[in-house]
């Protein structure tokens, strides 16, 4: 029968409790392990402060780096002439900082390898385990595509819709906090991405206030997902961490957020403009596709077209203020106004020609144009 065999070695660095040392008995044993004992705990305490200020560190410059990389997209397209020096000097910040986002992480790497070989001791074998909720998944290695983004973005929106409107609604820090903690798993980037389309939607709508109120809580979450990006854990396991860095008022984090959230408003007028924009275009389209002519002619751009004798005898509708005017004109130029004014539907031919081969825009021409006779005893008086 074989027997499992048990790796022992991980106690081989463990360091024995301080009253298990044997002292001279001229010496103050129990000040000895006091001090003994104070030494590590402020060896410890200095180790975690240097690991938790290289993080701030590392959080910081991924900040500085997504707001340089944002200028750079953004001079990129509208980048030209004296705009090219600007982009030219955000890229090259922009390569600076991800020169000290790698050192950061390699420096962050270094301290959590010092930290696997640190020798358990009696403090941290005590330690509590269990005092805060961490969900640590192992992320899907395999890329997912556009289209299964699409649709696990669709069937998340389809099945938590209510929830995360509920969300964006919420005004107090302990709410959205208390929220999440019932709901866990709208924490992900599908609420995030609902909540910038739910901002846009009522920007377009003109409700302004109730946009900036879904705005801020769009960039509340924004920061639990970059605050997981940074600390390598499922979201669902460190929105707690962000609620008690937001609420203890850190002057720089809080400074950052707002000026995230503004610069994020800003981004949703734009785009809800573009929208608007974009609608009244395709709006007046289909308006100028209706009033198309049998010709296929505009009537507001014919209209416009004709001399200003012409569109006053359209204005008042007057039949022989038209035959007056189109007397007084070359016959090839009112031909040719004439058979527009047909093509948009301005003019509908009543044509009383009795050759039915006759072309149409003669026979309308007839129509309008004044008898020779009356013409000319118009002409004599």
């Amino acid at each position: 029968m074989t027997m499992s065999r048990i790796d022992y070695s991980v106690w081989d660095h463990i360091e024995v409790s301080d009253d298990e040392d044997d002292t001279h008995p001229n010496i103050d044993t129990p000040s000895l392990f006091r001090w003994r004992h104070q030494a590590r705990v402020d060896r410890m305490d200095e180790f975690q402060k240097k690991g938790e200020d290289i993080n701030k560190a590392l959080c910081e410059c991924r900040r500085k780096l997504a707001e340089a990389q944002k200028k750079v997209q953004e001079l990129t397209i509208s980048a030209s002439g004296d705009g090219k020096a600007e982009l030219s000097k955000a890229q090259a910040e922009e390569k600076k900082l991800k020169k000290e986002e790698r050192e950061w992480e390699r420096k962050m790497d270094e301290h959590n390898r010092e930290e696997k070989k640190m020798p358990w001791n009696v403090d941290t074998l005590s330690k509590e385990g269990f005092s805060k909720s961490v969900v640590n998944i192992k992320p899907d290695a395999s890329e997912e595509t556009e289209e299964e983004k699409e649709q696990k973005h669709k069937t998340f929106v389809e099945k938590y819709e209510k929830q995360i409107k509920h969300f964006g609604m919420l005004h107090r820090w302990e709410d959205s906090q208390k929220y999440l903690s019932d709901n866990p798993h709208l924490v992900c980037e599908e609420t995030a991405n609902y909540l910038v389309i739910m901002c846009i939607d009522l920007e377009v709508d003109e409700k302004h206030a109730l946009m900036e109120q879904v705005a801020h809580q769009t960039i509340v979450m924004q920061f639990i997902l970059e605050l997981a990006k940074s600390l390598k854990v499922d979201p669902r396991g460190c929105f707690r961490q962000f609620f008690a860095k937001i609420k203890t008022a850190d002057q720089q984090y809080q400074d950052a957020f707002n000026d995230e959230l503004e610069s994020f408003k800003e981004r949703v007028r734009g785009r809800a403009k573009i929208r608007i924009e974009k609608a009244l275009k395709e709006y007046e389209a289909e308006e100028q596709q209706k009033r198309l002519g049998p010709g296929g002619l505009d009537p507001v751009e014919v209209y416009e077209t004709l001399p200003e004798e012409m569109q006053k005898c359209f204005d008042e509708k007057n039949i022989q203020m038209l035959q007056e005017v189109i007397s007084k004109m070359d016959p090839t130029e009112a031909k040719t106004h004439m058979k527009r004014c047909i093509d948009s539907g301005l003019w509908v031919p009543n044509s009383k020609a009795e050759d039915g081969e006759e072309k149409e825009d003669e026979a309308t021409y007839e129509e309008v144009k004044p008898d020779q006779e009356e013409a000319k005893k118009e002409d004599v008086n």
